[in-house]
């Protein structure tokens, strides 16, 4: 098992990262929106990994830390979360916002994310509840940071948006009513945001 990858980052969306490691060999991890913000600006990344493994595929994911991968563990072993789903949770809220979210049982904005119903939000919450609470005592993420241009911001989002499974228009759409209301948002806090929205 993979417990780590570490290299020189080659290519980053909000979706996804590359990573060429020393041994010549570039990874393509995805990753969330949180995952994203963090790696803006390096040049060099750690990332945490979990590997899913299917008989068609090999896919692998990448957290910046191992508190974020905790909570992707957690969230794929309620019946019905994939890693796929749980990496559209994962990018909706920070990890303090969902730890506060499944502890309080606040299964009204589990269900905004896409894909998740009422049945799975609540089975989110009874299922994570008791291991979620243990923790909230403890420091769960430090905040992120803005700071990326308007247009690039845009551009970034609506990327996100699409390879999360959004059509073009009303991505950019969204996306562009958030900006015109909010300018100085993070690219990150404009994804999250447009997943409320759409």
């Amino acid at each position: 098992m993979i417990e780590f990858i570490q290299g020189k980052i080659d290519g980053l969306t909000p979706t996804q990262a590359v990573l060429f490691t020393a041994g010549g060999v570039g990874y393509a991890l995805n990753i969330s929106v949180f995952t994203y913000s963090a790696l803006q600006n390096k040049s060099e990344a750690r990332l945490y990994v979990y590997e899913a493994i299917r008989e068609d595929a090999c896919i692998l994911y990448g957290f910046s830390d191992r508190q974020e991968r905790e909570l992707f563990l957690l969230l794929i072993s309620v019946p019905g979360i994939g890693g796929a789903s749980a990496r559209m949770i994962q990018s909706s809220f920070s990890p303090a916002e969902l730890v506060e979210i499944i502890s309080s049982g606040n299964d009204s904005l589990l269900k905004k994310v896409k894909g998740i119903g009422t049945k799975t939000a609540q089975r989110i919450i009874v299922d994570l509840h008791d291991k979620v609470a243990r923790s909230k005592s403890d420091e769960v993420l430090p905040g992120l940071q803005a700071g990326i241009q308007s247009g690039k911001t845009a551009s970034e989002a609506v990327t996100a948006m699409v390879t999360l499974g959004f059509p073009q228009n009303a991505s950019e759409k969204v996306v562009s009513a958030i900006l015109k209301e909010q300018p100085s948002l993070s690219v990150e806090a404009v994804i999250r945001e447009s997943l409320k929205r759409i």
